[in-house]
């Protein structure tokens, strides 16, 4: 008798104790969450994002549709991904349909995260509100299915930012505007656009917002600011708005990341 209620203890003590990257509790709220990144993905930021998702082995999802789903950018995705404790797949915008397909909501929904690829912001934006993917995306985001992305994938969540989409310059884009703030991803790497972002802010023809390094990153839950991320001390993100009439550039000191 004393056996089975041993056995009856352990299973019991098992079975309700907390195991690592288990699913969120039924009665917790879903947060919603963008993790964005100055220049594009790497092993270092999707590790973080495998982590943001509080599961052992997620399935996140890349969207490449600002190369055009270059097969390049797919094919050094699956091969990242060989590495890392995750389920990968890809969201093609660029092909016909075929009997069986899934619709772009079934493979979004179904994910813990999203990766969006660097590329040609405009274009991006365009072909997902002609194919309704900025809806989802949306759903995606109040679901708590993590949102995350470099370069254009960092751009593509704030309100507007700049961008090299057209040719000869740098230009203002307009985006989903998840969050309610401006972003200048590649702040540190190209020299026109640290002081074109800056002036578009102070003449106030875009609103305040974040400027990223290329190996820094930002941490948003429910559309407000957490924490700055960087994989070397000379990676930073700053905080960009009109203080007193005047230009105020904020430094936001960032958590180192491996």
């Amino acid at each position: 008798m004393k056996k089975i209620t041993y056995l009856v203890i352990i299973f019991l003590a098992v079975a309700l104790s907390p195991s690592r990257g288990q699913d969120r509790p039924l009665n917790q709220a879903p947060v919603p969450t963008i993790f964005a990144f100055g220049g594009d993905f790497n092993e270092t930021w999707v590790k973080y994002i495998i982590s943001l998702t509080g599961k052992s082995n997620p399935r996140i999802c890349l969207i490449p549709t600002a190369t055009a789903d270059n097969p390049w950018i797919i094919n050094y995705w699956y091969e990242m991904c060989l590495n890392l404790p995750v389920k990968p797949s890809v969201l093609r915008t660029f092909i016909n349909s075929s009997p069986g397909q899934k619709t772009f909501e079934e493979e979004l929904l179904s994910v813990d995260a999203i990766v969006v690829g660097g590329g040609n912001t405009l274009d991006m934006i365009g072909i997902w509100k002609a194919q309704g993917i900025d809806t989802i995306l949306m759903k995606a985001y109040k679901k708590g299915i993590v949102l995350s992305g470099g370069s254009a994938g960092s751009l593509c969540w704030f309100k507007c930012g700049i961008s090299d989409s057209r040719p000869q310059a740098l230009s203002v884009v307009d985006c989903l505007g998840f969050i309610n703030a401006s972003n200048c991803p590649h702040y540190n790497t190209e020299s026109e656009r640290a002081p074109l972002y800056e002036n578009l802010i102070l003449s106030k023809k875009i609103v305040p917002g974040y400027a990223c390094d290329d190996r820094a990153a930002m941490l948003f839950r429910n559309g407000k600011f957490v924490k700055a991320l960087a994989m070397s001390p000379d990676n930073k993100v700053y905080y960009i708005s009109i203080k007193e009439g005047q230009l105020n550039k904020e430094k936001i000191e960032p958590e180192m990341i491996k």
